[in-house]
């Protein structure tokens, strides 16, 4: 059997998609065939119910009960279905074949009624269970894929011309075909006018609701590839920043900024480069890797972004992307635990790739800064600026001439104790420090010995 082209139901886009698109919706189209398959057992469970519930009313000389026997099968068939759909992937053409079984069983019960209830064949088709035809499209619908819409469709719409076929042929004589729509709703006569309206209301309904899938498989495949784009994007700028491009009304353009104040943390490898120009490139890539893959999520722990990597310098900011009341507390726990989990990576109670460690350093400083897009047309970044950026550089250096791993100044500690930061342990203060670049001295607080 051949199969309506997904490229004939679909946008063409779908065959330039990356493979990590495709893959994220086919997890989706997968996910929709285990919702049809419980949704089809519903269903049959529920017309089970009502069977057993409801008065008998067909004649007892009749030769077989059908409907039990629908019920069955169809229970059966769907069970099999919801088994195959959590352990693999349906094909597209056990999807096709189950449309063809929903329509099949559906006529046959239908076909049964006049042997149920010892009548022509013209009897069943004033049935109103022919109405299921439209539930077992619908159901379809939910895969977003067009051509299975129009598959059912086109089964049910067959189906039910066999049916009236069926009928005619049974009366060769044709004295049951009227015109007279009242004799047609009042006896078993035929009324071909409505037999073909129920066909084509069939496939209109089939039709309309293909053309509304292949407009909404276009915004799936949209919006799939906006997510997995949103995503990959979170791992090239922070996930406030990525959510803010993806949000922008206008889009991003240079010299966009808003004033904040925030927490700027710096943190670097003592000793990195000289370690960098002896070993191999696999392992210095492989141990800054690892120190980055330590830091990162702390700092996103404790509500920080990561602005840039600098080689083995990370830079770091709190309060700048997404306002807080509570930056510099932030930034005061972030910097403890990196210094604790940090000393440990040094001392070697990590796992090891062989190469000797180097101490990592911190710095910590506070202030007002700018936070926005820098660049052209052609390449823009988000930034901070302002001079609590500028500080925390600086201090980041001191701490080679204090000989300690971490350190703030005052004002950045005072605030960050305002803000409901608890120290871990006493911090030492140095007072009046001349700090390389800064013209005046200041008042230091050691955050890590």
């Amino acid at each position: 059997m051949t199969f309506l082209s997904k490229d004939l139901l679909s946008s063409g886009i779908e065959k330039t998609l990356p493979e990590r698109v495709k893959r994220a919706i086919e997890d989706q189209e997968n996910r929709t065939e285990k919702l049809i398959g419980w949704i089809q057992l519903s269903v049959v469970l529920i017309f089970g119910t009502l069977y057993l519930i409801s008065p008998k009313t067909f004649n007892e000389a009749a030769p077989f009960e059908p409907v039990p026997w629908a019920l069955s099968i169809y229970l059966l068939l769907t069970l099999v279905r919801l088994v195959w759909a959590y352990n693999f992937r349906l094909p597209d053409w056990s999807l096709a074949l189950s449309a063809f079984f929903d329509m099949a069983l559906l006529m046959s019960l239908i076909w049964s009624f006049h042997i149920q209830y010892n009548q022509p064949p013209s009897f069943y088709l004033k049935a109103p269970t022919l109405l299921y035809v439209f539930i077992f499209v619908a159901i379809r619908a939910l895969r977003f894929e067009a051509k299975f819409v129009v598959i059912a469709g086109l089964m049910g719409a067959l189906g039910w011309g066999s049916m009236i076929v069926y009928v005619l042929v049974m009366n060769p004589h044709q004295d049951m075909i009227t015109r007279d729509y009242v004799h047609y709703m009042t006896s078993n006569s035929i009324l071909l006018g409505a037999e073909f309206d129920k066909i084509i209301s069939i496939l209109l309904v089939t039709g309309i609701l293909a053309v509304a899938l292949i407009r909404a498989r276009r915004l799936l495949i949209a919006s799939v590839s906006e997510k997995q784009a949103s995503e990959e994007l979170s791992r090239f700028f922070s996930r406030d920043v990525a959510q803010r491009i993806k949000n922008s009304d206008d889009g991003i353009k240079a010299g966009m900024a808003e004033r904040r104040e925030a927490a700027i943390v710096n943190l670097d490898m003592r000793g990195f480069t000289t370690l960098a120009a002896s070993e191999s490139a696999e392992k210095v890539m492989g141990m800054l890797a690892e120190y980055q893959g330590l830091c990162v999520p702390v700092i996103q722990k404790h509500g920080g972004s990561i602005d840039k990597f600098m080689g083995d310098g990370i830079m770091a900011t709190f309060g700048a992307s997404t306002p807080s009341e509570s930056y510099a507390a932030d930034a005061m726990r972030a910097m403890d635990e990196l210094m604790d989990i940090t000393a440990k990576w040094t001392s070697g109670e990590t796992s090891s790739d062989g190469l000797p460690r180097p101490s990592v350093n911190g710095s910590i400083a506070v202030g007002s800064i700018l936070f926005g897009a820098v660049g052209d047309e052609s390449r823009l970044e988000y930034t901070v600026i302002g001079d609590a950026v500028n500080l925390s550089a600086k201090l980041e250096k001191q701490n080679k001439n204090l000989g300690v791993r971490a350190v703030g100044d005052k004002l950045s500690y005072d605030r960050a104790i305002e803000q409901g930061y608890t120290p871990l342990l006493p911090k030492e203060t140095k007072d009046q420090e001349t700090v390389d670049g800064v013209r005046h001295p200041m008042n230091l607080v050691i955050l890590a010995s």
